[in-house]
């Protein structure tokens, strides 16, 4: 009976001890943000346009503190598109003046930081001083490996599979490939994102639920998170907020669960 009584509580206490701590989900290694309503956030509040953009761009700024603290190694920010030429004049030389004053004041704190500075996007036919200042905070923050801050600037996600499309065809063309060598790798290495990987998570501020061209091929396997935020409300609370939603989400990539990872 004794050593019934001790088998039990033996079993007992294996059953009661802790098992071993589970590792928290990783946070995503690369999150990618659709910034949108600096319009709407301004016309909620008779404020001009102008207002709302340049909020934006102290969202951004938060958004940036927010990856550094919740140690994020890729932060995509889709600053400027390519059908954002569209808009009236006044607000395209609004923009490109918070870009200047962004690459002026702000990248001397970036490069203090750690931050990398990445640009994607057409780069051809911008004004002078715009491409040189993009050039300026690439080259500055070259050495930078706490963060990289990639600024999708006239960017379209099929324009830069065009781009990738006719690079490929000059070198089948040259002898330098064949047809047969083409496949996903090779794409992808003829993106503007080459070195850069997919992004894990995407964020869309406003409510709106679609792409608009960003990241078309990247984003095939990133999980979506939509906010209603507008974009100069977006704050380190709300950045945290997505990434604990896509950390409690499974990631398959087609297959089935711990097959996948």
């Amino acid at each position: 009976m004794a050593g019934d009584s001790k088998t039990a509580f033996l079993a007992g206490a294996a059953e009661a001890a802790p098992g071993p701590a589970h590792a928290p989900p990783p946070v995503p290694a690369h999150v990618a943000i659709i910034m949108d309503g600096n319009g709407r956030w301004a016309a909620r509040r008779g404020l001009p346009r102008a207002e709302g953009h340049r909020r934006g761009v102290e969202a951004v700024r938060r958004a940036v503190r927010a990856a550094l603290d919740l140690g994020i190694a890729y932060l995509t920010v889709y600053s400027f598109s390519s059908e954002n030429w569209r808009r009236p004049a006044t607000e395209v030389a609004d923009l490109m003046g918070l870009l200047r004053l962004f690459v002026r004041r702000d990248l001397a704190e970036l490069d203090a930081n750690g931050v990398r500075v990445r640009i994607i996007g057409e780069r051809e036919g911008l004004p002078g001083d715009i491409a040189a200042l993009l050039r300026e905070a690439e080259e500055r923050t070259a050495r930078n490996t706490r963060l990289t801050l990639v600024v999708a600037f006239n960017y379209g996600g099929r324009q830069e599979i065009v781009r990738a499309a006719r690079a490929l065809a000059r070198a089948v063309q040259e002898g330098r490939l064949a047809p047969e060598e083409i496949g996903l790798d090779t794409v992808a290495a003829a993106l503007d994102t080459r070195d850069i990987p997919d992004p894990d998570l995407v964020i869309r501020t406003s409510g709106e639920q679609r792409v608009s061209n960003f990241l078309t091929w990247q984003t095939a396997y990133s999980e979506f998170v939509f906010i209603p935020d507008l974009w100069p409300d977006f704050d380190h609370a709300a950045f945290a907020a997505a990434v604990g939603e896509y950390q409690s989400r499974d990631r398959r990539f087609g297959g089935l669960g711990a097959q996948a990872r």
